[in-house]
Order: structure tokens, then sequence, then C-alpha cells
């Protein structure tokens, strides 16, 4: 799309950040929650784990992106920042390398703050001879039986060795005076705990370590000349064909079976006294570089610190987040029906601070209620034993009629969307696969209920997932109403994703990728145009992400005329702020704490006309090109207050709030000594809604 000529004079390769290094920095952010004293000693664990979970899905999709451009010779240019696909992958492969040689060094200091709470991850020479004696015991019953060691023939490929599957690769001494040796493979077994606990209360041991203390006995008659952990990243692109219902789910399934196997772009090994000549075999055969060796001196995968969270945090309570206990929704009267209380207004409800049970409620009251003719729904993720899933089943065995579109492209959850789109079918469900071409990121439901005087539509809409597990620990915004406005949108949408209608033109609803961008560039026009005229140009926009090129350029405009700009940007962010001319009105902010910001708000002051909108859809080219997303309208002045409350909490927190600098990095706010501690998610856990709480501005 070629860009409109007052946007182009921008439009510089030192005016953006790329796109991969942001999200480097994004989880350095993560990382550096480990280390924080604030938090909960075994969350500061998890927060590591999710460091290196995070890091693994970057591997699989993203830098396994670039590397398939490199081999098929189409070294494309980031538009953004200028950067080839080699430059991006060598820069990635850099600044990754920092950060394991940072996890490292906290890894290591968690274990220190760990021993002082009496809790002990030991490598196998920290234990005592008891230990070791009970260990071994363990390794002959329990581990042993379980192990399968495979040779290696250097002039073939390598054993299929699975994504992300831990292993021991051992190099065998045949004949220590010819030099002859056998490489093997043992796989350490995913179904066995990975954490083993000692009889001893608290003390721990890596189920990989024990296998290479123990492996000899795997080996008997040969001596083991060294051993290492590795772990091979793969890509896990999906490939399939979007053709009839039974074709795509098909072909999805067929897919999913591949993913385990798909082309190597890291390994990660833990290094030993001789670890070359192991690794140089594995590089040759994978068809890696030295760029794509990460050395591990703490343990590859750390979500082994996941099971220690689970196992403790019962036991030491105080080493965790107190529980929260989601407050039921302020606006929603609990002893009259949803379908009731949305006839006389809209509610709007902030999870996790407010229960998910509401949007629960919504579906569990549709089943059940003799008045509902039909219920709608799209669904992008959802739970493992889903509430809303069993109420759509129960509606349809109820004889309603029940829509539900199902997005298969889900990314990793593709195999539970097959599962959950082939039970609803079975249910009688009338299951809508998604719109081919396009993933369906939208959150919207639609009910349509009897009433005395006619039929009545009811509409939930949301920045979120209908995910009951999920919202207790994403940051999200529910909207509810009957409105007609809303209602006829939903219904004119819903038309639209089962085939049967053009792309409607809504009242009140934006939807990407048909007018999304348009309207999100026109009502920075607005914003543009007021402070030209009144000088009182401001937009606060919350989101996830923001990559899209032309939205960023559209930004620079605005701030070169002076309009203020604060931007809470949770992960990935393009826009390089501080450019003097170009981007100095513009504050990028991002939070990263107990709960994972995840709603897109969008602010608008409109010349005190405040308008704001929520939605499912973060400023990435991927939202407003490639996938269905809905925008909507907050109409209620108590609810303009409620969002205005919540962002300004979020510009105002000196707890976990950083700022983007110039240069790509992030500086953390600081709370000064006669500053009040601000924590927004912990403010709005107490006080969600702002006509409960005292002033913080």
């Amino acid at each position: 799309m070629s860009l409109p000529t007052s946007l182009s004079r921008f439009d510089q390769h030192d005016h953006f950040i790329n796109r991969e290094l942001s999200w480097l920095q994004f989880n350095y952010r993560v990382l550096e929650e480990s280390m924080d004293p604030s938090n909960p000693l075994l969350e500061r664990a998890r927060f590591l784990s999710i460091f290196t979970s995070n890091l693994d899905e970057f591997f699989m999709v993203r830098v396994a992106g670039l590397k398939e451009r490199i081999r098929h010779n189409y070294d494309h240019v980031d538009s953004k920042s200028g950067l080839s696909a080699k430059e991006q992958v060598h820069y990635i492969s850099v600044e990754t390398h920092k950060l394991i040689h940072l996890l490292s060094e906290y890894y290591d200091q968690l274990l220190l703050d760990l021993r002082q709470e009496d809790i002990h991850i030991l490598k196998i020479d920290q234990l005592t001879e008891t230990e070791l004696n009970q260990l071994e015991t363990y390794f002959d019953q329990m581990i042993y039986p379980v192990l399968t060691a495979l040779a290696i023939d250097i002039t073939k490929s390598l054993p299929l060795i699975a994504n992300h599957t831990l292993n021991v690769a051992a190099t065998l001494s045949i004949n220590e005076q010819t030099n002859m040796y056998q490489t093997v493979i043992v796989q350490v077994p995913a179904l066995l705990n990975r954490l083993i606990q000692i009889k001893s209360q608290s003390r721990y041991v890596l189920l990989e370590d024990v296998i290479t203390h123990f492996s000899a006995k795997l080996f008997t008659g040969y001596s083991i000349k060294n051993a290492i952990v590795f772990r091979i990243t793969r890509s896990a692109d999906l490939t399939f064909d979007e053709g009839d219902t039974e074709d795509i789910l098909r072909s999805i399934e067929q897919e999913l079976k591949k993913r385990d196997w798909g082309q190597a772009v890291r390994l990660e090994v833990n290094p030993s006294t001789d670890e070359t000549e192991l690794t140089s075999i594995f590089l040759e055969k994978l068809q890696l570089r030295n760029q794509d060796i990460y050395t591990h001196q703490n343990p590859i995968d750390l979500s082994f610190l996941n099971e220690l969270y689970d196992e403790l945090k019962h036991v030491k309570p105080k080493l965790c987040y107190p529980p929260l206990c989601a407050l039921p929704a302020t606006e929603v009267n609990q002893d009259v029906t949803l379908f009731d209380q949305l006839l006389e207004r809209d509610l709007m409800i902030h999870h996790p601070y407010e229960s998910f049970e509401t949007v629960v409620n919504l579906l569990d009251q549709a089943a059940s209620d003799d008045n509902i003719l039909a219920i709608k729904q799209t669904l992008y993720r959802v739970s493992g034993d889903s509430p809303i899933i069993h109420s759509l089943k129960r509606a349809a065995r109820a004889g309603k009629q029940v829509t539900v579109l199902v997005e298969l492209k889900a990314r990793f959850d593709e195999a539970n969307n097959v599962q959950w789109a082939r039970m609803l079918e079975k249910e009688g469900c009338h299951v809508i696969l998604g719109v081919k071409g396009l993933k369906t990121h939208s959150k919207i439901t639609l009910v349509v209920r009897r009433q005395s005087q006619g039929i009545q539509q009811f509409v939930h809409l949301s920045t979120g997932n209908y995910n009951d597990q999920t919202a207790k620990f994403y940051t999200d915004i529910s909207l509810l109403t009957s409105r007609e406005a809303l209602t006829s949108d939903a219904t004119h949408f819903f038309n639209y994703l089962s085939g049967f209608s053009e792309i409607p033109i809504f009242n009140e609803l934006s939807m990407a990728p048909a007018t999304l961008l348009d309207d999100l560039l026109g009502w920075i026009d607005e914003e543009i145009d007021y402070h030209k005229k009144y000088q009182n140009g401001r937009i606060i926009a919350k989101m996830n992400a923001l990559t899209d090129k032309t939205l960023i350029l559209k930004l620079y405009e605005a701030s070169s005329v002076g309009v203020e700009i604060d931007l809470i940007v949770r992960g990935i962010c393009c826009l390089k702020p501080g450019i003097e001319g170009v981007s100095d009105t513009i504050t990028v902010h991002s939070i990263v704490g107990r709960f994972l910001e995840h709603s897109r708000v969008y602010y608008f002051h409109h010349n005190g006309n405040d308008h704001f909108f929520l939605g499912s859809a973060d400023w990435m080219t991927r939202n407003m090109s490639n996938r269905i997303e809905l925008l909507f309208p907050i109409i209620q002045p108590s609810h303009k207050k409620r969002l205005d409350y919540s962002l300004n909490l979020a510009l105002k927190d000196n707890t976990k709030r950083r700022i983007l600098n110039n240069d790509g990095s992030y500086r953390k706010i600081k709370k000064q000594n006669t500053d009040r501690c601000i924590n927004s998610q912990e403010i709005q856990c107490i006080h969600p809604n702002p006509s409960h709480q005292p002033s913080y501005f």
C-alpha cells in the first residue's frame, strides 16, 4: 500500500525499532521481574519459566520464519527498520546470547534465595551419600525401565528428535587404543516428573541430571567419554488446505503431527568438559550454524519451576501472590437475570479484578432460559474443560439454534479447537470453521430472546477470549448490551461470518480488514485537526503490540503538530519516541506485572467530547489486514469514567511501569521517597471501579 505524501516524509529506517529486537526487549522485562524483590519468591521463579517459554515460541515462530526466507533465497528486508532477514537473525542471536548469560546469573541468584527459604534445587554432587543411594534405587526402579538409547551413525542423518524434547547425548568409548567411539542419544521421558524430590523435604534434583549421572548403567561394557544435555527447537509453522469443512479439519490434524519434526532453528546444550565434538555433529546434521547454539549454565527449559511452584504454593503460601478473590462485577445485580438488567443499561466488567463468572453466567442463563431462541458466538481460545462449551452444548440439546465460529488457526490451540469443533457439531451446533484466508480474532456473542413485546437481542463484546482460566490472570474488559445499534451490527456480523452476506455497513462496530485501519487513521486525523484549532489534542492507546507502519506514521504526523500521545504497549513497539519534530510528544509505557495486560483501549480527546473504544485488535499489520477484528465504542458516561480511571492509573504506576527510550531500551520508573506507591494492578484488585476508591490523581 502506497503511503500518503503527508506520511512519507516520516518514513525513514532510523525512525523505527525492529520488531524482533523490540520483542527481545519485552522478554527482558519479563526476565527483570524474576529479580524484582517486590515479587514473592516463587512468583519470581515463575517469571524465569515464562521467560524461557516465551523464548521457545519466539524461535519456533519468528526466527523460524526468518530462516525459512533465507533458505529460499528470499532475503526479505524489514520495511520499517531496513534490516534484511540475515541481519535480523544475526542481531537476534547476539541479543539472545546476552539474555541467556543474564538468565544464568538470575537463576543462580534464585537458587541462593530459595535456599534461604529451605528450598534446594541440587546438583548430583551436592547430595549426601545416603541421598545418592536413595536416588540410585529410584533410578533403577522408576527411570531405567523407561529409557531407550539410540545410536548415531555419523554417515547418516540423525534419529528423529522431536521438537523441545530434552535429551542426553553421550560419546561411548568402544576401543580407546584405536580411538573408536560411538555417539548415542537418550530421550529424557516427558511423562516422568522432571523435578525429583529427595526423601529429605524440599530437596530436589532434575531428572536429566539423574539420567546423566547413572547413564553408565545403560552402557555396561563401555566407558563414557563425555555427555551433554541438549534440546532442539524446530519450526512450528503449519500449512494446510482451507477447503471444505472436513478437508480443513483433516488437513490441520495432519499438519499438527508434523509440528514436532519441522526444520531445526536452535540447539541448546548444557556444557560439559568436552562438548565441541558432540555439538559439531548436531550442527552438521541439523544444518545449523554456530550462532544457533545456545549454551546454558543453568538447566535447559525452566518449566520445571512451575512444578516447584505447584508443589510448594500451599506449603509456603507467603512465597506466592496472595490469592486473588475476584470481586463480583460491581455493576451487576446478582439477584436479577442479566437479560432484565441489560434492558435497563449496559454493563461493563474489568477482568480479572471483577469475576469472569458474569460472562459464564450469561451463557449458562441463555442455555437454561426457555425464551432463548438462538446463541451465536466466536471462539478463539477456550479452556480445557470450558463451562462455556458445556453451556453451548446444553443449549443445542435443548433445541436452541446455536451457531459457533471456531477459529482453527489459533496458533498452538489448533488441536484443542479441532476437538471442540467436532464435539460441538456432534451436539447439534452449527459450526463455522473460520473464514478462508483470515483468522477470526474478534470476541463476540449474540443472544436472541423472545420477550412479551417481541424479539430482543443481547450482545457481549470483549477485548479477550472466552477462556475462564486465562481470565484469572489476563486483564480484559467486557461490555454487555441490548442497544439496538450494536445488536443489529452483531446480527449483520454473524451473517457475514456464515458466508451469506457481503461485508456489512455497521452502525457502531468497526471491523478489520474492512474499515478498522481507515477508521483509526480518521480518528487520529480528527485529533490533529482539533489540536490545530484548540491546542488540546490528546490520544491514549493501550494495546499488546504496535507494529503497523501506517498507524505509526500517522502517530508521528499527530506528534509533529503537538498532539500529546501516551501509548501503553505491553510487548512489541516499533515506534521510536523522542525524535525531534517527529515523535517528541509521544511517550511509550509498558507494564509487566502479576497480570498479563491484554486489554485494548483507545482514547481520543476530541476537544472534550471524549471518544473511547475497546476491541480485539492490536495495532499490528496482521490485525488490520489478515484477521477479522472488532472495535466498539463505549457510550455510557460511567463506563468512560472507568476507562479513564484505569488508563490514568497505568500512566501513574511507579512500581511496574517502564518507559521506552529512543534507543529501543526501557527504563523502569522508580518511586521517589515522597511519592505514594502506585501499583495499578494491585489498586484495581481492591478498587476496580473509581466510584469505590480514594483519589490517586
